[in-house]
C-alpha cells in the first residue's frame, strides 16, 4: 500500500515531534559528562512519541543488537497499531559523546518508509561514499583512488579540486584518506563523531561539503542514505567485517552477498521520510535553545515522496 499524501504528511509531523521530544529530553544532559543518561532520556522520549502515532510501526534499525536495549530495540512494535504499516530506522541520540561533552553536531534522527523499504543492516562497519543531488551517476566507486574521484567530482561541478570540501570522520583508520585528500588540494573537514550529519552535509550547498568518505556504522549508513535518497543525492556503502561475530550478525539479518556495494536506493528502496533535530549547534541545524519563556528546536525534514527538504524551527512554550 502506498501512503497517501495526507498519511505521508501525518507521518512526517509525527516523526518531527518524536525527534523534537528526544532532543528536548537529551538537551538537559548537554555538557554533564553522562552519555548513558543523555541517551536514555532521548530513547524514552522518542519511544513515547512514536507510541502516540497512528501507525503500525516496526523498528528495523534501533538501539543495536549488541546493547540488549530495553526500548527501541530491533523488532519492537511501536505506534497505536492502527494506520499504515511502517518500518523505522532511528538513532535517538546520534552523538552521545558530543552531547556529554557539549560539542557540536549532536542530533536525534529517524527515517521511515512503508513496510519493507529499509535494509536491516547488521551492527558492523560500512565503507561510505556520498555526494549531493544534481550530479552524474558515474562519479562514485570503491575501486578508484580518492584523487580520481575528486577529479571527476570537480569536473562535474565545473570547478577545481582545491575548491572541494571533503568530510571525513577523524579516526586513525582514515589517516590515508585525509592525507590523500589534502595532497590532492581539497579542503578537509574533520568530524569527531556523528557521521549521519557528515553524510547529510553533502546535500546542503551552504555546508561546504562536496564529498563524504570513510568508514562508519552500517546502521547509520542506512539512516543517512535514506535522507540523501529523498533529495536525489548519491550514496555507496559496502559492509566491513572484522571478525566472525560480525559476519554472523550479517547472517542473522539475511545478508547473503557480503561484498555487495549498496546504493541509496538499495538501502532505502521505498520513498522515505527522514527527520533530524539538533541537540547541540552544528553545521546542519541549531541545537536546543532555552530562553526564559520558551525553548526552540530546529529540524530538517527530508520527504522522498515530494523530493524536498524543509527546515523547521519550533517554539515550545514553557509551562507557567
Amino acid at each position: 500500500m502506498t501512503l497517501s499524501p495526507s498519511q505521508n504528511d501525518a507521518l512526517a509531523l509525527g516523526l518531527l515531534r518524536a525527534c523534537e521530544d528526544a532532543a528536548l529530553a537529551s538537551a538537559d544532559w548537554v555538557g554533564k559528562g553522562d552519555e548513558r543518561a543523555a541517551d536514555g532520556a532521548a530513547v524514552a522520549a522518542m519511544r513515547a512519541a512514536l507510541n502516540r502515532m497512528a501507525i503500525s510501526g516496526r523498528i528495523v534499525i534501533g538501539e543495536g543488537e549488541r546493547d540488549e536495549a530495553p526500548m527501541l530495540f530491533i523488532g519492537e512494535e511501536v505506534g497505536t497499531g492502527e494506520g499504515p504499516q511502517i518500518d523505522i530506522a532511528l538513532d535517538p541520540l546520534e552523538g552521545t559523546t558530543l552531547t556529554a561533552k557539549a560539542m557540536g553536531n549532536a542530533l536525534t534522527v529517524i527515517a521511515a518508509t512503508e513496510r519493507g523499504g529499509l535494509l536491516h543492516a547488521p551492527d558492523t562497519y560500512m565503507d561510505k561514499l556520498a555526494i549531493g543531488p544534481g550530479l552524474p551517476r558515474d562519479l562514485l566507486d570503491f575501486d578508484s583512488p580518492l584523487t580520481e574521484i575528486l577529479r571527476r567530482l570537480a569536473a562535474a561541478k565545473a570547478t577545481s579540486v582545491d575548491r572541494l570540501g571533503v568530510c571525513i570522520l577523524e579516526r586513525p583508520r582514515h589517516q590515508h584518506l585525509i592525507g590523500e585528500a589534502r595532497a590532492a588540494g581539497a579542503k578537509v573537514k574533520l568530524i569527531t563523531d556523528g557521521d549521519v550529519a557528515g553524510v547529510i552535509n553533502t546535500a546542503e550547498a551552504e555546508s561546504g561539503v562536496d564529498l563524504y568518505v570513510g568508514q562508519g556504522g552500517a546502521p547509520e549508513g542506512v539512516l543517512a542514505a535514506a535522507a540523501l535518497q529523498c533529495v536525489g543525492g548519491q550514496f555507496l556503502g559496502r559492509l566491513v567485517f572484522r571478525n566472525d561475530e560480525e559476519r554472523a550478525r550479517a547472517d542473522r539479518v539475511g545478508i547473503i552477498d557480503r561484498n555487495r556495494v549498496y546504493t541509496a536506493a538499495d538501502l532505502a528502496s521505498k520513498p522515505a521520510v527522514f527527520v533530524a533535530c539538533g541537540v547541540t549547534d552544528g553545521g546542519l541545524v541549531e541545537g536546543v535553545r532555552r530562553q526564559r519563556h520558551q525553548t526552540t528546536t530546529e529540524s530538517l525534514i527530508f520527504d522522498g515522496g515530494a523530493k524536498s527538504m524543509r527546515r523547521v524551527k519550533t517554539y515550545h512554550a514553557l509551562a507557567s
